[in-house]
């Protein structure tokens, strides 16, 4: 508790009332995650980070530095890497990669879709996009002539350089299915060591790369077979919500399919999908 005392004092104390609401104006209007006031010691504590690591010494000279000496040229990416929630796991709401094994994949293939597009739109740091490897890497070896490749995006920087790596905590592996574990996830010859890597063969798949779901538009190429958007969209108002789910429908293929997390909901919004499935949506 002293420690933490200490460090309040030694930078700057709090963030004004004034200075708040500049910086949750700033965040919402960047990234489209709202900033209440509840969230004010949270913001304080993580921004925190930030002034050790760039030398100033209180929160209204960092504010000072940020609006009113160019600052956010250079801090944004740091700022936004700051707020942003990063939970995820592997096979997180598992019947949504049920749902794409038995369903999503076989119809799409029917169709004669054989070289398959998927995104993983928040991506954090990679259980996602390399949960959805393996049921795409196991449909193909099952499925003659199938091929896949994924995107991962996400706001942070710090989240996507852990992605690329593909290196996690051997608990953090604990939802993989055994026989998954033993063909996709490499354990380390050193004895003591915790931590496990993703196989090159899965992460081969995966191209990473920095996306802000508030732009005007998402350069991922050609319509995708499959879009991820799990538990961002909680984050955002209902506008943001309908803004952002938009551009990903424009994003997606006719009959191809969204997936949006459990305690998420597309209700009041108009979209050009319908429901076949508990929070899974394919594109009309």
């Amino acid at each position: 508790m002293r420690a933490a005392q200490q460090e309040s004092q030694a930078f700057g104390d709090h963030i004004n009332k004034r200075n708040f609401e500049k910086l949750a104006g700033f965040i919402y209007d960047y990234s489209g995650i709202k900033m209440p006031s509840s969230k004010l010691t949270m913001l304080e504590g993580r921004l925190r980070r930030r002034l050790r690591a760039t030398g100033i010494t209180s929160f209204d000279d960092y504010c000072d530095f940020l609006f009113n000496h160019d600052g956010l040229e250079t801090e944004t990416v740091h700022l936004i890497d700051a707020v942003t929630t990063n939970k995820t796991d592997f096979f997180r709401e598992p019947k949504h990669f049920e749902y794409l094994e038995t369903v999503a994949l076989p119809e799409l293939v029917s169709r004669g879709e054989k070289r398959l597009r998927s995104w993983s739109s928040a991506c954090s740091t990679g259980a996602e996009p390399y949960t959805m490897a393996m049921v795409l890497a196991e449909f193909a070896d099952r499925v003659s002539g199938v091929d896949f490749s994924i995107l991962a995006t996400d706001l942070s920087t710090d989240v996507l350089q852990a992605a690329r790596l593909g290196i996690y905590a051997d608990s953090m592996i604990e939802p993989v299915p055994a026989g998954l574990r033993r063909k996709y996830v490499m354990t380390p010859t050193k004895q003591g060591r915790r931590d496990v890597r993703i196989v090159p063969r899965l992460r081969s798949r995966i191209g990473f790369g920095r996306m802000n779901l508030m732009d005007k538009t998402y350069s991922v190429g050609p319509p995708m077979h499959i879009i991820f958007c799990r538990n961002v969209l909680i984050y955002f108002d209902k506008p943001t919500q309908a803004h952002v789910l938009g551009r990903l429908c424009d994003c997606l293929m006719p009959g191809g399919y969204l997936f949006i997390g459990h305690s998420e909901s597309i209700a009041g919004i108009d979209l050009p999908v319908k429901q076949v499935s508990n929070t899974v949506f394919q594109r009309l």
